[in-house]
């Protein structure tokens, strides 16, 4: 398959520096600073949206060297092993992270949100208002997804 370059558009900045520490994201509040070659109006109109899907690449976290064999998630023993897809963790072909975040205010090329799971440092990708149109009805997980991740956005 060929190959592509991407280009980070912008850059995480909050207090959250270990990548280790995995849950309670819910009340971090992180300022995305846009490159400067958007110009300042680069996010004029996403003020009229309440959430934004945040791209950003796990860059402090190497790919792993084999994906054929699935792996117990989180590396938990007590939960079932599922293929690197079935999965949202950092440790992925192409390291790329995506997560639907609170926006609290715009100000030029700074954006503020709240509950992105990405450490200060982190190189944003992409931005997409979230539509209501684009939003599943009828999501369905294992149980154990529920119970796993019952902390992660919690303050």
């Amino acid at each position: 398959m060929p190959s592509f370059e991407v280009t980070p558009i912008g850059t995480v900045r909050n207090g959250r520096k270990d990548v280790q520490h995995t849950d309670n994201w819910g009340a971090v509040r992180s300022t995305i600073t846009i490159d400067e070659r958007f110009g300042e109006a680069c996010l004029q109109g996403l003020e009229g949206f309440s959430h934004v899907e945040v791209l950003f690449i796990f860059d402090q976290f190497p790919e792993r060297d084999d994906y054929r064999e699935p792996r117990p998630y989180r590396g938990r023993s007590d939960l079932p092993p599922v293929g690197v897809f079935a999965g949202r963790g950092p440790r992925r072909p192409n390291r790329i992270g995506v997560t639907c975040c609170a926006i609290e205010s715009v100000d030029g090329r700074e954006l503020t949100v709240v509950g992105l799971d990405a450490v200060c440092g982190t190189p944003v990708i992409d931005l997409k208002p979230t539509m209501a149109e684009f939003r599943p009805v009828d999501v369905k997980q294992p149980e154990w997804v529920g119970d796993l991740m019952s902390e992660y956005f919690q303050p």
